[in-house]
């Protein structure tokens, strides 16, 4: 059972690596205009939101190695779902770099998916 935990939340781990990969890339890029989101200059709540959203493959990774089966099998269905499709409707995106790290997120989502199904 540990072994899981452990592969669970290196998946995590990857995911999230992979999500900060991609926004400094946008960076270096070129493709971001800083203090904006698509033009839009956005409130404190928005930017609070974004933590929110980006800390949870953080939380994740602790909650894998805290929260007692079987519940934490089926959070990390249910949260690797959620970021399937959050992924889905930002397709697509403006660079190709963006796009196959978007590839890849989905790989992660659908190993921790197969994973935690298979843990019993």
């Amino acid at each position: 059972m540990e072994d899981e935990r452990i592969i669970l939340a290196g998946i995590w781990t990857a995911l999230m690596l992979t999500f900060l990969l991609g926004d400094v890339l946008r960076i270096f890029a070129g493709d971001v205009k800083f203090g904006e989101i698509k033009g839009v200059v956005p409130s404190q709540e928005v930017w609070v939101f974004i933590a929110v959203i980006m800390l949870i493959p953080i939380w994740m990774i602790v909650l894998t190695l805290i929260v007692p089966h079987p519940a934490v099998r089926w959070l990390n269905i249910i949260v690797a779902v959620f970021w399937i499709i959050f992924n889905i409707a930002g397709l697509p995106y403006k660079g190709a770099y963006d796009n196959f790290l978007i590839a890849m997120s989905f790989v992660f989502n659908a190993l921790t998916i197969w994973y935690a199904w298979k843990w019993v």
